[in-house]
């Protein structure tokens, strides 16, 4: 189930007030529901339990005495308090007058760290005749901490158990974080929190709300649909108080935020909170952080990508904003998809990280990659984008659904087989290798950097790619070392499948790299490619013990791979590399064999292959002599055994 903004785990209701006024018999009047004809100068703390209370939260009543509690204790009762009700006697004067001369600026004066919302309590109502509420009201516009007000009597149990329930319910459902009585209106957060929902549930996304999405909404919140004649008699009573509450008959976002506030002037804050605690929001207004950042235990050697419920929901998501079904998002696609959150969750320079359409704008190929790239490396920010989103609603359960974590990396070793769809591969080289054009060159060519600009190299990139028909997410996360003395550090070192870069003209380069493959990765089961960047120049000799071709023969890994960025850009590395990170175990020659162009060409690719790699020899006579010797091996052979297997003539 969705994880909601919970309740308080306990109210704590505080009764102050002048000497006499009644304090303590309110306290015992409620417990014993009749008035003591014995009054102590003090009741002791009494708890309810949570089964006896409206809102089903255990409750602590405080009483306070001058005559046995100094002020230190006063004050230290108010900073532990939930709620404070001042109790004055509507009978006398001197004790509604001293409410605002010393009783509100001592409740202030201790709850400079918290909103501590106050009751005021008239009790004695059976002495008198009259009301005091008129003039509390205005006490109230003056002082916005004030809850409400109410009157009662302890003598005749009149409005005792509703003075409690008023108090519980300001500590639960407060006014003034969403209603200004001085304004008479919402407050200006809660308007922002309302917008939220307002999109949220605006599924077609055209600033109204229907009646299927009422519905949903209705449910959503109260688990329980709205009946047609309660659905036409809201909006009647829209038409009646608002010149667009209702349009085309759906609701509009300003008859929504009227309902709220009929609800509250009617006392039904409770209605209002539901809504806004169901859609994660705090007492403050702000997003919970357990409702943002749930909590999912990753074990070392797994990593998390997004679940068939995750993909499915962000696909929907993408649908619904791609109004012009040109599958990306324009800017101001991009811009409505994400106004429920506080800022977008990507870059501005997303194009550089992930695919995008001629005009630079995210592809819906780009926006799966995106959000794989940040579920890998920043849960905690999927997790909280898409509750922004409103995943916890339209799932009704918590973000973790939306994610999956993958199985230990040494169990993928153990099967032959990874089960993963995003694999990480660490791109490692010294500076001006042509390592970062490499990684960009992932998603865009060297023509299309120039026409859309370069703003940097960024440190991730992702794109999809087919490994034996399936697609995958490949993850390229570019690692400079300014020198060989640099350490890798641990998450640098630890990947699906390490690249390491060197540039073909320079004679240092190689070095660079050997250096760190025979330092972190000859003695680990990471796969490795070496990659020799900017191949339109000469390539030049090597100043090592080895030159590549020799190096990589040495340490049985693949023969090295050639890459420019200025002529013909080769993607079948990144296939490669993906291929590598999905079938770790497997021997060169199979990933060699996956590279074949096309089906009619498999038998001349899988000789290029085997010749490769040193099984079959490079010149063509000798490969004839191999094959008519075969030939006549295999004739032979058949001679044989038909001989064999003649029965003799007797």
């Amino acid at each position: 189930m969705v994880i909601k903004s919970p309740l308080k785990s306990n109210v704590r209701i505080l009764l102050l007030g002048d000497r006499g006024v009644g304090k303590t018999s309110i306290i015992l009047s409620l417990v014993s529901e009749e008035f003591p004809e014995n009054v102590p100068t003090r009741a002791e703390e009494i708890t309810i339990p949570a089964d006896v209370t409206p809102e089903q939260v255990p409750t602590n009543i405080v009483d306070y005495s001058s005559v046995d509690q100094n002020e230190d204790t006063l004050n230290s009762l108010v900073k532990g308090a939930s709620v404070v009700c001042i109790v004055y006697a509507v009978d006398n004067d001197d004790s509604i007058d001293r409410i605002s001369s010393y009783w509100l600026p001592l409740v202030k004066q201790n709850s400079l760290d918290k909103c501590c919302p106050i009751v005021l309590v008239g009790n004695k109502i059976d002495l008198v005749d009259y009301s005091t509420i008129d003039g509390i009201l205005q006490m109230m516009e003056d002082f916005p901490e004030i809850e409400t007000c109410i009157e009662c009597s302890a003598k005749t149990l009149k409005n005792i158990s509703e003075m409690f329930y008023y108090a519980q319910k300001a500590v639960l459902h407060p006014t003034s974080p969403i209603y200004s009585v001085e304004d008479g209106d919402l407050t200006e957060s809660c308007k922002i929190a309302l917008s939220r929902i307002f999109r949220i549930c605006d599924m077609d996304c055209d600033g109204l709300l229907n009646d299927t999405e009422l519905n949903n909404f209705q449910s959503r919140c109260f688990n329980a649909p709205l009946q047609p004649q309660v659905l036409d008699d809201v909006k009647a009573v829209l038409r009646k108080n608002l010149d667009d509450g209702v349009q085309n008959n759906c609701v509009t976002f300003k008859g929504f935020l009227y309902l709220h506030t009929l609800f509250i002037q009617r006392g039904r804050n409770e209605t209002t909170w539901a809504v806004l605690r169901r859609f994660g929001y705090n007492d403050r207004l702000q997003m919970a952080k357990e409702y943002l950042f749930p909590t999912l235990r990753v074990p070392s050697g797994c990593t998390t990508e997004l679940s068939h419920r995750g993909q499915h929901f962000l696909t929907h998501l993408f649908q619904r904003f791609d109004k012009d079904k040109d599958m990306s998002l324009s800017p101001t696609e991009f811009e409505e998809m994400f106004s429920t959150c506080p800022t977008p969750p990507w870059p501005a320079d997303v194009g550089e990280i992930v695919p995008t359409n001629e005009k630079g704008w995210i592809s819906f190929q780009g926006y799966i990659c995106q959000w794989a790239l940040m579920t890998l490396v920043d849960l905690p920010k999927t997790f909280e984008y898409l509750a922004y989103l409103g995943y916890n609603i339209y799932e009704n359960d918590s973000q973790v659904t939306a994610v999956q974590v993958t199985r230990e990396k040494k169990l993928d070793l153990a099967k032959k087989q990874s089960s993963r769809n995003v694999y990480q591969c660490n791109v490692i080289g010294p500076g001006g290798s042509g390592k970062s054009s490499f990684c960009r060159n992932f998603i865009k060519s060297n023509v299309e950097h120039r026409k859309f600009g370069n703003c940097g190299s960024p440190d991730f990139i992702a794109n999809m790619v087919q490994v034996y028909g399936q697609e995958k997410i490949l993850v390229l996360r570019d690692i400079t070392l300014k020198s060989m003395s640099d350490p890798l550090q641990s998450d640098e070192v630890h990947c699906d499948v390490a690249c390491l870069v060197y540039d073909v003209s320079n004679p240092k380069s190689f070095e660079f790299i050997a250096r760190i493959y025979i330092k972190y990765f000859a003695d680990s089961k990471i796969p490795v490619l070496v990659v020799g960047c900017k191949n339109d120049l000469e390539e030049v000799k090597q100043e090592y013990l080895l030159q590549p071709s020799t190096f990589c023969q040495k340490y049985k890994i693949l023969p090295t791979q050639y890459f420019s960025s200025k002529s013909h850009s080769r993607k079948d590395i990144y296939v490669k590399l993906a291929t590598m990170a999905a079938f770790p175990p497997l021997r060169r020659m199979v990933h060699m064999l996956m590279l074949r162009q096309q089906p009619s060409e498999w038998l001349s690719q899988f000789c290029r292959n085997l010749r490769e790699f040193g099984v079959l020899p490079a010149d063509v006579a000798t490969w004839w002599k191999a094959g008519l010797s075969l030939a006549a091996i295999t004739a032979i052979g058949l001679i044989v055994v038909k001989v064999i297997s003649t029965p003799k003539v007797r």
